[in-house]
C-alpha cells in the first residue's frame, strides 16, 4: 500500500511540473531567450534527464566523494539552470510588471530588482557557506 501511495505521489508532482512547463510554455521561451532553437531538442532532453537523474539520485541516497573544486562546475550548471527556470516562469507570469504597477513602486524598479538579485545570492550564500553541514 505504501509503495502504491508512493507512486501516486510522484506521479501527482511529476504531471504538475510538466502541466507547468506545458502550460506557462516554459521551455520554448527558454529556447527563444538564448537564440538556441535547434538545439531545442536538447533543453528538452536534458530537463528530462536532470530530472531523472536526481529523482534517482535523491531516492537511492548517491553520493560522490568528490573534491569541492570538482562540484564547482556542476554547482555552476545547475545555479545557471535554476536561475534562468526562475527568469523564465517570471517573464512569463510577468510577476515584476504587475508588482511594481501594483504597488506603485515604478520608479523604485531598479532597487527592487537589486534587493532580488542581492537577496538570492545572500541568502545562498548563508545556505552553502555556513548552515550546510561539513
Amino acid at each position: 500500500m505504501l509503495a502504491v501511495v508512493g507512486l501516486a505521489g510522484g506521479f501527482a508532482v511529476g504531471s504538475a511540473f510538466v502541466a507547468l512547463l506545458i502550460v506557462l510554455d516554459l521551455i520554448p521561451r527558454l529556447v527563444q531567450l538564448t537564440r538556441g532553437h535547434r538545439r531545442s531538442g536538447w533543453f528538452e532532453s536534458a530537463l528530462l534527464m536532470g530530472a531523472l537523474y536526481w529523482s534517482c539520485a535523491d531516492f537511492f541516497d548517491w553520493v560522490l566523494p568528490l573534491p569541492l573544486a570538482v562540484l564547482l562546475v556542476p554547482s555552476v550548471f545547475q545555479g545557471v539552470f535554476v536561475g534562468m527556470l526562475a527568469a523564465a516562469l517570471t517573464e512569463v507570469l510577468n510577476v515584476i510588471p504587475i508588482l511594481t504597477k501594483r504597488l506603485k513602486l515604478k520608479e523604485y524598479l531598479f532597487a527592487l530588482l537589486l534587493a532580488m538579485v542581492l537577496g538570492k545570492v545572500a541568502g545562498s550564500l548563508v545556505d552553502w557557506l555556513i548552515l550546510q553541514p561539513k
